[in-house]
């Protein structure tokens, strides 16, 4: 049985990813609306989250470091460490996110690898203390995937944080049970700068929102709540 899945992003009110372009508010500022980000993030009391490579790089801070020699490594499934209290997941088709140790911010790593990745980098991630899935195919099988970190490692409730094309590949899987949106008192107004979702061909008729609440938070911002349903139900 899959995790719970929350998506929950925090965006300027024209749906824009990167505080670093928001404009100022006189309600806020970008350490405010991070603080009740993380607030709302600490109430949903799941027990891993989930990004993408470009952002789970952006944490690990780490350079390539495989091993001289390494003996054979474990396909498809290495689990260093199945009692954690919690997890940091990783979405890394080709494998090119490299860690220096087994946790970021004291939450387990558990990568998920497509087919194509070399047992070089396998061995590096199994030495560096970190869990990894790899897929039967190059891409990754979201739904397979789940079933795995429910069965392997306990997970009952997955936070997926972005970036856009993550969050845009789960929602078409059908994965997601429901959308938190906190929304800052701000604006971005570039073009072609990237939005909380992402699909090459759209989500029209792929999945459906239903509203559930809406809640004015401090600094300005607002939680927007909508539970996710099949585009066929």
């Amino acid at each position: 049985m899959k995790p719970h899945v929350s998506i929950l992003m925090v965006t300027s009110i024209d749906g824009r990813l990167h505080p670093s372009r928001f404009t100022s508010s006189p309600d806020g500022t970008r350490r405010d609306w991070s603080a009740q980000y993380e607030k709302v993030h600490a109430s949903l009391k799941s027990d891993a989250w989930l990004v993408g490579r470009v952002t789970m790089a952006e944490m690990s801070k780490a350079a390539a470091h495989p091993p001289s020699t390494h003996s054979a490594v474990r396909r498809p499934i290495h689990v260093a460490q199945a009692d954690a209290k919690s997890f940091a997941v990783a979405l890394d088709p080709s494998g090119k996110v490299h860690f220096a140790r087994g946790d970021v911010g004291g939450d387990h790593v558990i990568v998920l690898l497509g087919k194509d990745v070399p047992d070089s980098h396998l061995a590096e991630l199994a030495g560096d203390g970190v869990s990894y899935i790899v897929a039967e195919k190059k891409e990754i099988d979201l739904t397979a995937a789940l079933d795995v970190l429910a069965r392997e490692f306990g997970i009952k409730h997955l936070v997926v944080e972005g970036g856009a094309a993550t969050n845009g590949a789960f929602l078409v899987a059908g994965l997601v049970d429901e959308l938190r949106v906190l929304v800052a008192p701000a604006l971005d107004g570039g073009e072609n700068v990237q939005g909380i979702v992402a699909w090459r061909d759209g989500l029209a008729g792929k999945t459906r929102l239903q509203f559930k609440s809406a809640d004015a938070l401090g600094n300005g911002v607002v939680d927007l709540r909508y539970a996710v349903l099949p585009a066929d139900a």
